[in-house]
């Protein structure tokens, strides 16, 4: 099942990191966490995190919205177009809209959908949808179309994958993941002083992304540039310091260049987060 990361929560929902961090500290989601101890967001969890959002900017009481969206969760599909479903606030009450169909989450109970307002002598007159013209795509939407794309071509086109994933960077140099998968492409492939001279590029555009520096660090491993690689791993650690996979890392290495003091004490905190 494709999940979501917490950069590519933002580029679709248009929600700051802090907006999202406060909904999942409040429990409207649950996302797992990646090999790397990032976020992972299933599509339902998108669905939930743009209604929280909108129904807090609707004044909805938290209790509800939290009563509401575990309900909504059993019902909502593996996967769906972000456009399919619509939810939003009724008077005091949560109403989600597929297609023709909309209903109430708490009750179950069918809404018509019309809207009214008051016409000349008491008769009341119902209001046409008008369709709206489409919006050009913003950058951001079209950096994440690339990166879609790029993950769809790594299986059969590393070429094609690299190309896609600098079209997104081109379009969004502050979005992390295309760097990421990137990078991966090129340390593959034998290209480790492209992947070191991308991270680099990278963390320019976001110094305080742990994975930025944990994925430099493997680079300049693998480049045997193992003093460079040791300093990455720390400031990986200085920005995350529960990165599992950075202490480990940071242990083989000292202990390779038999700093036995050094490696005691990153497998320990290795072990540590681990349980």
């Amino acid at each position: 099942m494709e999940t979501f990361s917490l950069r590519d929560i933002q580029s679709m929902l248009g929600i700051s990191r802090a907006v999202i961090g406060g909904l999942v500290a409040s429990g409207f989601v649950t996302p797992t966490r990646g090999a790397r101890r990032e976020y992972r967001f299933t599509f339902q969890d998108v669905v939930l995190l743009r209604t929280a959002h909108s129904l807090q900017a609707a004044q909805i009481p938290p209790r509800k919205i939290v009563r509401s969206l575990k309900q909504l969760r059993d019902t909502l599909p593996a996967e769906l177009p972000l456009t399919g479903l619509r939810i939003s606030a009724v008077g005091n009450e949560i109403a989600v809209k597929e297609g023709t169909a909309q209903w109430q989450v708490d009750s179950g109970q069918m809404l018509m959908d019309f809207e009214v307002v008051p016409a000349a002598q008491g008769s009341v007159s119902f209001l046409t949808r008008e369709s709206r013209p489409t919006a050009a795509p913003s950058k951001e939407e079209q950096a994440l179309d690339w990166f879609q794309r790029g993950i769809e071509l790594e299986d059969a086109d590393k070429g094609g994958a690299e190309q896609a994933y600098r079209r997104a960077i081109a379009l969004a140099p502050d979005y992390v993941d295309p760097y990421l998968n990137l990078g991966v492409i090129l340390c593959d492939a034998g290209r480790c002083g492209e992947a070191v001279a991308l991270y680099r590029e990278a963390i320019e555009q976001g110094p305080d992304e742990p994975l930025f520096h944990f994925n430099m660090a493997i680079a300049l491993e693998d480049a045997e540039q193992i003093d460079e690689a040791l300093a990455s791993y720390e400031r990986c650690m200085a920005l995350s310091p529960d990165f599992a996979d950075a202490h480990y890392n940071a242990a083989r290495l000292h202990e390779r260049l038999g700093h036995a003091t050094k490696a005691i004490r990153h497998y320990s905190e290795y072990r540590r987060l681990q349980r």
